[in-house]
């Protein structure tokens, strides 16, 4: 489909956020929806716009319960985002198109998810085959591309400066990559900042960070075949299922809540 074709109308919207990581949800089950990169952008823009960390379409697939298109705030399509998922799926029970229990296509590959009794979204992630070590931080892909490196205090760490050096530096520039600053609170918990690309900014939480970053924590931990990691993140609070295999990650849960925030209308006019 073409994203790019200009269009002028007025689109309903949902915005929902997962501890912080806010979106713009559209809804395309009956109807095409086909955005430019410079409308998602101002979609996305909080101050001339509606405000969010990214935009997502929600349509029919023929073979999953739904298909999730993503794009980052920037405008352009984007990788697979957790947070992103998981509100997604919060959306589309609530709108009655999936029952508690989906699965649902998305740009790197299909996804299940549950609804649990308390109203949070379980994720099921993609599997992990493992990570490469970088002198004192460590690179995976989650669904998205992570540089994970351990700090001593999250919260006094710049993160928009340090992650810019590292997401702008030459061996990422071109493609990008998103930057986590962790902290080890105990043996099974963490606190993550994130720097996000396509966003170039700071997010209050990102899915494919903290599942990123959960793991790799994890990684030393002998006897630790399947596990559980709390993980604070500035917007909130999130846990990483896994089990742990040979040749890496498998049976990655993403669990935590998904939310409305509010809903709306906005009109794409000539010129923009």
């Amino acid at each position: 489909r073409d994203f790019t074709k200009f269009t002028s109308m007025e689109i309903s919207f949902s915005k929902f956020q997962g501890t912080g990581n806010d979106f713009v949800i559209m809804d395309a089950w009956e109807q095409e929806i086909n955005l430019s990169t410079d409308q998602i952008r101002h979609t996305c823009d909080r101050h001339f716009g509606i405000g969010a960390d990214g935009l997502m379409i929600i349509r029919r697939h023929p073979e999953c319960d739904f298909e999730m298109l993503y794009f980052n705030a920037d405008g352009y399509p984007g990788s697979m985002c957790g947070n992103g998922g998981r509100c997604l799926v919060k959306y589309a029970y609530e709108r009655g198109y999936i029952g508690r229990h989906t699965r649902f296509m998305a740009v790197d590959g299909e996804h299940r998810a549950d609804i649990l009794d308390q109203g949070d979204v379980s994720l099921q992630m993609g599997d992990v085959k493992g990570f490469e070590k970088r002198n004192d931080a460590f690179f995976l892909n989650t669904g998205s591309p992570h540089y994970v490196c351990f700090v001593e205090n999250a919260k006094r760490t710049d993160v928009i400066a340090e992650g810019r050096k590292i997401r702008y530096n030459e061996e990422f520039a071109a493609a990008g990559t998103n930057v986590n600053f962790v902290q080890q609170l105990s043996g099974t918990s963490i606190f993550i900042r994130t720097y996000e690309r396509g966003v170039e900014d700071e997010t209050l939480s990102c899915g494919t960070g903290v599942t990123a970053a959960a793991l790799v924590s994890m990684a030393g931990v002998p006897g630790k075949d399947r596990g559980t990691v709390q993980v604070e993140t500035p917007g909130g609070s999130l846990q990483v299922d896994f089990v742990r295999k040979e040749n890496g990650f498998t049976g990655i849960r993403l669990i935590g809540p998904a939310t409305f925030v509010f809903k709306g209308t906005i009109r794409y006019d000539q010129g923009e």
